[in-house]
């Protein structure tokens, strides 16, 4: 009975411990949120992501908006919530393996809030060479006194009629 009783213990702590990960060095940074941001929804193809972490990143109202040509022509954008991100894109982010990696960072700052201008390189593995794939992220953040949040990212991919302006890419 006494073994009993410390197993269910035992098991009690840990996943309370679970349910209470610190996340705080993560948001603790303009630098340590977007590095997190990029390496938590990169992966090879059959690795998990942590959705638990990814959705840490985000203030309760945040929106992940990509925005791009639709088939007829116009441009549109398509308004998600972090959960929404993960139920469209995650499936796809680890059957096919997606490494997003940020080339250059144009950050301006006002008081608490922060808008960044990252451009990335998209690729299918940590190894390949070549990106299939190269945009940017319009990331707003805010800053409530103890961390960092996410308020939403906006983005674009590079298209051959809309290349990415020099003074995005690589200093």
């Amino acid at each position: 009975m006494k073994h009993l009783i410390l197993a269910l213990c035992l098991i009690s702590v840990s996943a309370f411990s679970q349910e209470t990960q610190d996340y705080s060095k993560n948001v603790a940074t303009i630098d340590s949120t977007l590095e997190t941001l990029y390496a938590v929804i990169s992966g090879d193809k059959g690795e998990d992501r942590n959705w638990e972490l990814f959705k840490q990143l985000f203030h309760e109202d945040a929106k992940l908006i990509p925005t791009g040509k639709t088939k007829d022509g116009t441009h549109a954008a398509t308004f998600m919530t972090p959960d929404g991100y993960i139920e469209r894109a995650g499936p796809w982010l680890v059957e096919n393996g997606f490494h997003e990696v940020e080339i250059n960072r144009k950050t301006q700052t006002f008081g608490n809030i922060t808008q960044v201008f990252s451009t990335y390189e998209s690729f299918r593995s940590k190894n390949d060479t070549e990106p299939f794939m190269r945009g940017i992220n319009s990331i707003q953040l805010l800053n409530d006194g103890e961390r960092w949040w996410i308020i939403n990212i906006y983005w674009q991919q590079e298209t051959e009629d809309n290349p990415i302006p020099e003074v995005y890419l690589k200093n």
